[in-house]
């Protein structure tokens, strides 16, 4: 359930099992300490951006359009919706 203060920001494109790294298009801006929110179908997972990398380059902040990779503490799935608390 959305609530007033979420703003999705993306989508993951895929998600890495064995090393626990979702790769998530950008439609809004993040930075590094973001808590974010993962949903879908089954999925429901929040994550604080500890680091997050693009093109295997670690980086504090990203904007709409950038594609990043960033490890997680739960299994996620492709075109999850990704929200900004």
């Amino acid at each position: 359930m959305l609530s007033e203060q979420e703003i999705e920001i993306g989508s993951v494109m895929t998600y890495y099992s064995h090393i626990g790294v979702a790769v998530i298009e950008l439609t809004g801006n993040v930075k590094a300490g973001d808590k974010i929110i993962f949903r879908g179908y089954t999925t429901d997972l929040e994550h604080v951006i500890d680091n997050m990398e693009i093109e295997h380059q670690s980086v504090q902040e990203a904007k709409a359009g950038d594609q990043i990779g960033i490890k997680v503490g739960g299994r996620v799935r492709k075109k999850d919706k990704v929200y900004k608390k």
